[in-house]
């Protein structure tokens, strides 16, 4: 699960139906988790990083207000101008409280927030000059990758990425590496990255936070049923799935799922029939838990050399500083 809001990505619904289609008619059957943020899914996934049990949010945001004098000092060690490149912004929550310091501190360097959701880019672009004058802001629109060419071919200087919120996370550990080793591939030696990642802990800890006693994980996962049956003109019964998460603390994988409480058969567009029967699962998402030795053996399996790791007052989570080599 995202731990950092993203904001609705405006999708296609021809792209939508087709991932969809492929991801029911698979072995196993799986939905892709960015499906998760429409409107509602944005709302119930607000509702979800307030409840008492879901901590990541709140492990990380305690990390920014506490200690953004010493992330912040990382960034300007150098002395030179930069740029402050963070993937999926959202509503820069987090972010803000290292935009303000940099700001106290005179430091020269322009924020490019990059964000799928044009709705993000534009809020960030029009609101953020506002709440924090004198600050130089660039919004990107589209995929991270694509986004940091550009912001590569904007201007030729020192490059600062922070992706945060454990959305490493929604990858298995594999996929997470080979994500490190393309975002190397996009920078420059000497160029930094701040990621943000969710730590190994007391099983019951993490499993609590994805299957929380109100109720609103299960809402999240069922609601990408829900926006099937919305805008794919399909036939769902809520009522008849289930929401199943498990962790494995031996391999850090939290995993939710959707259980088919009955045989059915679901219609999509009038024209698809995809057939469940009684127990078979739909897999939904990944939220990958590491150890602080793995983050720092991921870093140097991608090309970085870990500098700093910021954890919370549990140790929980941690915001780890990586150098491109």
């Amino acid at each position: 699960m995202q731990t950092e809001l993203n904001g609705s990505p405006v999708v296609k619904t021809e792209t939508f139906y087709d991932d969809v289609i492929a991801g029911l008619r698979s072995t196993p059957k799986h939905l892709n988790s960015k499906y998760f943020y429409d409107a509602n899914g944005d709302k119930l996934f607000q509702e979800l990083m307030n409840c008492a049990e879901y901590y990541p949010t709140k492990c990380e945001l305690e990390i920014f207000s506490e200690k953004t004098a010493e992330i912040c000092k990382a960034f300007i060690s150098g002395g030179d101008s930069f740029d402050l490149i963070e993937l999926g912004a959202g509503d820069a929550m987090k972010s803000t409280c290292l935009l303000e310091y940099l700001l106290a501190q005179k430091a020269d360097f322009t924020y490019l927030p990059i964000d799928i959701s044009t709705n993000v880019i534009a809020n960030l672009n029009s609101e953020l000059p506002a709440t924090l004058p004198g600050l130089k802001i660039n919004g990107l629109n589209g995929e991270y990758f694509d986004m940091l060419k550009e912001a590569a071919s904007l201007l030729d200087r020192r490059k600062v990425v922070l992706f945060l919120g454990s959305n490493i996370g929604n990858m298995p550990v594999n996929e997470a590496t080979n994500f490190c080793r393309e975002l190397r591939k996009h920078l420059s030696e000497g160029d930094m990255v701040l990621i943000g990642i969710d730590l190994k802990k007391n099983p019951k800890t993490v499993l609590a936070a994805y299957n929380d006693k109100g109720g609103i994980t299960k809402r999240f996962n069922l609601n990408l049923l829900e926006r099937i049956n919305r805008e794919l003109n399909a036939d769902f019964d809520i009522s008849k799935f289930d929401h199943y998460p498990t962790y494995d603390p031996e391999t850090g994988a939290c995993k939710s799922y959707l259980i088919s409480l009955d045989d059915q058969l679901v219609t999509i567009n009038k024209k698809e029939k995809v057939r469940f029967l009684k127990d078979e699962y739909i897999y939904m998402e990944i939220s990958q838990k590491f150890t602080a030795l793995q983050t720092e053996q991921m870093a140097a399996s991608a090309g970085f050399r870990p500098l700093n790791l910021f954890f919370d007052n549990k140790k929980w989570f941690v915001d780890a500083v990586w150098m491109a080599e």
